[in-house]
């Protein structure tokens, strides 16, 4: 037998105790690595399989107009929500339940015998609080009540395709409930208890509460007291009307701002289902492309203007009623034309061979240059989804034919948010911006901004001086012109018409089947807010815009002017009255007449009196007011001191 030597020993004995060090440090590595590196995850693993989590939804972000009043909130919806394991009597439990929630008893029995941890089934799903009373007062193992909520719109169908709706997840699934989701919704939060393989509560481990964080409130540019305005006028044109629908919008000329939008046909946003998906998915607003007609004739006059082609006041037009253009004939909407005209004319009659010429005098490349600049052909970029494009023709297929249609707004296709953007940017100075509705974010809690939207401007189109002369031109179709239904006594109202026709399935324009609108600008030296109203084919009147739209903004702007607080004032052009039309009562002064002085005043107004007296103390409305032919003025009566 061989001997091993104390030297091969000694070795032999080093070389164990070194493995035994090495293999000692790589389980201190690896102890210290589970401890302090990965332990962490370790924990959550373990306790994720030990734990059962009861949800509790954050709240949404309210929705609140420019003054801060709520367009959309939250109401208290608990949640039932139920551990099988825990339940020690299914078929008691689920009788007890039944009772209470809109659910037979068989299908509850199925709830509460399902393989699984945590079982939500929808009729228990936003349950009211007296539901939920009632369950908690039962005191039923492994039944849960969470706190959750559901949307509510306090104004109905107010604002519908604006806002949207959110699901019963509290997801947004239209409009702005949509476009902002994220923001709104918040993180959820839970309520963490502790069980065994079986499901059991492990009684001496604590529950571990997980607060939800809400969602940020977010405030609109949109004006209340406008939105009420213009959805009043809409109900009204409905009802008197019958249309196959009907839109408006609103917007602060100075930055994009989107003070109301609003169509017809709508829903209540609680109540969607109920409507066809037709009616909620589409904004007409931003959805709508159409021929525009003859509002569109404020982009061919900026164009004019701008390139300095024509002077309104200086340079005529003779109108014969109709010009050929291409071996085409285009017609004025007048039979017979509008005769020896300055262009100042041509824009309030709305005179289509006088657009024409002006199309003409600019040439195709600059006007459809213009057309572009002021954003035709492109989405807006307004913060709302399903945004059309409208239809514009390529350049290089333009001729003679295309350029005369073009100018009277005929032959392209754009949406309203376009038109009113673009004749912004014309009488704001030249200004085109981003339209936009999220004004701001607020902290839920304290109500303090969080983030600020600043207006966006995209680029200037034409000059200052430009465009003062639309807004006077604007203001004299108002005053003298085809818009002469949307003058507003007291304040500088301009706008134009338009009368469009529709094109049908097969491809030919419809009869007595229009589109009518009327843009709106005021007040007209100083734009605070610009209207767009369409009349989608209105029945039993004659369908031109001077007559069904243009009454409708003069009463959207004069109301929602007095809201803003923006004051009358006396200048400006005085309306031309034209059978059967007639001309406003100017109220005299009549403070300290006695009553036998009355009859020299030779007015076609009513007179009311009160009081003993024999002289006019105080009367109403006060001086200078003008009045309707036939309308009422009181008189207060006392003894003259």
């Amino acid at each position: 037998m061989k001997r091993v030597s104390n030297v091969t020993m000694r070795k032999r004995i080093v070389t164990v105790f070194l493995f035994a060090i090495l293999l000692f440090i790589a389980i201190i590595i690896r102890l210290g690595y589970v401890q302090f590196i990965i332990g962490d995850q370790l924990v959550e693993k373990a306790e994720a399989s030990w734990s059962r989590d009861i949800v509790f939804e954050a709240e949404r972000g309210k929705i609140v107009d420019k003054n801060g009043l709520v367009l959309a909130e939250n109401v208290s919806a608990p949640t039932v929500m139920v551990v099988p394991r825990q339940i020690n009597n299914p078929e008691k439990t689920a009788e007890l339940l039944s009772d209470i929630i809109d659910i037979s008893e068989k299908e509850m029995l199925e709830q509460l015998t399902k393989n699984t941890s945590i079982v939500r089934f929808s009729e228990g799903r936003k349950i009211s609080e007296e539901q939920a009373k009632a369950i908690q007062a039962l005191q039923l193992d492994g039944v849960y009540i969470a706190q959750d909520s559901k949307r509510y719109y306090p104004n109905g169908d107010y604002l519908s395709h604006v806002l949207g709706f959110s699901g019963i997840d509290n997801q947004g699934l239209m409009g702005l409930e949509l476009y902002y989701d994220e923001r709104l919704s918040g993180e959820n939060g839970s309520l963490s208890f502790y069980s065994d393989a079986k499901g059991k509560r492990l009684p001496n481990l604590a529950d571990t509460y997980h607060p939800p964080t809400d969602g940020y409130d977010l405030q609109l540019t949109i004006d209340e007291r406008v939105q009420t305005i213009i959805e009043r006028e809409l109900d009204l044109a409905e009802a008197k009307y019958n249309p196959d629908g009907a839109i408006a919008l609103a917007v602060d000329p100075d930055n994009g701002g989107i003070l109301a939008m609003a169509s017809r046909p709508n829903f209540h946003p609680a109540n969607y289902q109920d409507v066809e998906p037709s009616i909620y998915n589409r904004n007409l607003p931003i959805w709508s492309t159409y021929e525009p007609g003859s509002t569109f004739k404020i982009i061919t006059l900026a164009a004019a203007l701008e390139e300095e082609v024509v002077d309104l006041e200086e340079d005529t037009f003779d109108d014969d009623g109709s010009m050929k253009v291409g071996g085409s004939t285009l017609h004025c909407w007048k039979k017979g034309g509008h005769g020896h005209q300055t262009y100042l004319e041509v824009v309030q009659n709305s005179c289509n061979p006088g657009f024409i010429s002006l199309g003409q005098k600019t040439g195709k490349e600059k006007l459809y240059s213009y057309i572009s600049d002021f954003g035709f052909g492109e989405k807006t970029g307004i913060d709302l989804f399903g945004e059309e494009n409208g239809i514009l023709f390529d350049l290089d297929q333009v001729g003679p034919v295309e350029l005369a249609t073009t100018s009277f707004g005929q032959g392209v296709s754009v949406t309203p948010i376009q038109q009113v953007m673009a004749v912004s940017a014309a009488v704001n100075g030249g200004y085109l911006y981003t339209p936009y509705l999220a004004s701001s974010w607020l902290n839920p809690i304290s109500g303090d901004v969080v983030e600020t939207h600043e207006p966006k401007m995209k680029r200037q189109v034409i000059s200052n001086q430009t465009s003062e002369k639309i807004r006077n031109a604007l203001e004299s179709v108002v005053a003298k012109g085809t818009g002469r239904g949307a003058y507003v006594e007291g304040y500088r109202v301009g706008g134009k018409t338009g009368t469009a026709q529709k094109v049908g399935k097969d491809g030919r324009y419809m009869q007595n089947n229009h589109i009518v609108s009327f843009i709106g600008v005021a007040p007209s030296n100083d734009p605070e807010i610009v209207v767009y109203l369409a009349i989608d084919n209105p029945k039993n009147t004659v369908q031109f815009g001077g007559v069904v739209a243009a009454p409708i903004v003069g009463n959207v702007i004069e109301d929602s002017l007095r809201a803003m607080g923006v004051e009358p004032v006396k200048d400006g052009l005085e309306k031309e009255y034209k059978w059967p039309e007639q001309p406003l009562v100017e109220v005299p002064d009549l403070i300290g007449s006695t009553r036998k002085e009355l009859h020299q005043y030779q007015v076609n107004l009513s007179i009311e009196s009160s009081g003993k007296g024999d002289v006019v103390i105080d009367q109403a409305p006060k001086a200078g007011t003008k009045l309707e032919q036939g309308d009422t003025v009181r008189l207060y009566f006392g003894n003259e001191k």
